[in-house]
C-alpha cells in the first residue's frame, strides 16, 4: 500500500515563487493537490509558472507582492482571499543575500537583507496569521475545532551556524528562527502549526554558476558528503509540514543540510 500526502482542498500561498526554492515549493504543493497562490514582484515569471502548473493538471493563481512594503503585503493577501477564498498554508520563502566581509557591509547592504529576510518575513506571517486567527476563532465560537493551518518559514542552516562572508544573511535567518518559535508559542492555540525549514547549500538558478567556480568547488569538498543539494531534496519535508501529518509539530526548526551542521 502506497502512502500519499493529499492536499486537495487546501490553498497554499508561496512567497518568492518566481525563482529558486519558491518555484519548486509551488510545483510540489500543486502536485500534492493544493491550489497554489504564487507571490513575488515579477508577475511575468509567476504567470509562466502558473501556466506550467496548469499544464501538469494543477491549479495556480498569481499575485504581485513586494514583501518589503506592508501595503503591498496587505493588498496581496486581500487579493488571495478574493480569488482563492482562503489560506491554509503559507510558505514564507522570500529571501536575499550579499557576500562580503563584515567590515565592508554598508547600511544599504544591511537594510537590503533585513528588509526582505526578517522584516518582510515577519509582516507576511503577521498578515496571514491575523487571517488564520480570525478564521480559527469563528470555528471555535461555533463549537467546531479550529481548522488545520500551517505556516512554514524558510530559514537557513546559516541561522544556526555562522558561515563566512554572509554575516548579515546569517543574522537575518537567525531572527527568522526565533520568530518562528515566538509565533508557535502565541498562535498554537488557534490550530496553527508554525515551523521552519533550515536548508543547507542548495543549487538554484541564482547560485548555479558559483558551484562551477574554483571557490565553489573548494567549498563542496569541505562538505560532509562533498555535494550540494537540489531543490527537490526539500520536497518530503515541505509536504510533511504542509500536511495534517505534522499536527504535533509546532515551533520545530528542522535542518535539511546533508550533515553540514555536524562539521
Amino acid at each position: 500500500m502506497a502512502y500519499q500526502i493529499d492536499l486537495q482542498g487546501k490553498v497554499a500561498l508561496i512567497t518568492g515563487a518566481s525563482s529558486g526554492l519558491g518555484t519548486q515549493f509551488a510545483k510540489t504543493l500543486a502536485q500534492a493537490g493544493a491550489t497554489v497562490v504564487l507571490a513575488a514582484r515579477r508577475l511575468d515569471r509567476l504567470q509562466a509558472l502558473a501556466q506550467e502548473i496548469a499544464q501538469a493538471g494543477g491549479t495556480a493563481h498569481c499575485v504581485t507582492m513586494d514583501v518589503t512594503q506592508t501595503e503591498s503585503i496587505d493588498a496581496a493577501i486581500a487579493q488571495v482571499l478574493a480569488s482563492a477564498g482562503q489560506i491554509d498554508i503559507l510558505v514564507n520563502n522570500s529571501g536575499v543575500s550579499t557576500t562580503q566581509r563584515i567590515v565592508d557591509v554598508t547600511p544599504k547592504d544591511y537594510d537590503f537583507v533585513f528588509d526582505t529576510n526578517t522584516r518582510g518575513s515577519f509582516f507576511v506571517a503577521q498578515a496571514v496569521g491575523k487571517y488564520m486567527i480570525k478564521r480559527a476563532k469563528i470555528a471555535q465560537d461555533s463549537g467546531h475545532p479550529a481548522p488545520a493551518q500551517r505556516i512554514i518559514n524558510i530559514a537557513s542552516v546559516a541561522g544556526l551556524k555562522v558561515l563566512s562572508q554572509i554575516s548579515t544573511y546569517c543574522m537575518s535567518k537567525a531572527a527568522v528562527i526565533h520568530m518562528t518559535q515566538a509565533m508557535a508559542l502565541e498562535w498554537g492555540r488557534y490550530g496553527m502549526n508554525i515551523n521552519a525549514i533550515c536548508p543547507g547549500y542548495i543549487e538554484t538558478e541564482i547560485n548555479a554558476e558559483h558551484w562551477e567556480t574554483d571557490l565553489g568547488k573548494k567549498l563542496i569538498q569541505k562538505l560532509p558528503r562533498k555535494r550540494i543539494g537540489q531543490a527537490t531534496d526539500l520536497d518530503g519535508l515541505l509536504l510533511l509540514l504542509a500536511s495534517e501529518q505534522s499536527g504535533f509539530m509546532n515551533g520545530s526548526i528542522i535542518t535539511a543540510d546533508d550533515g553540514l551542521l555536524v562539521t
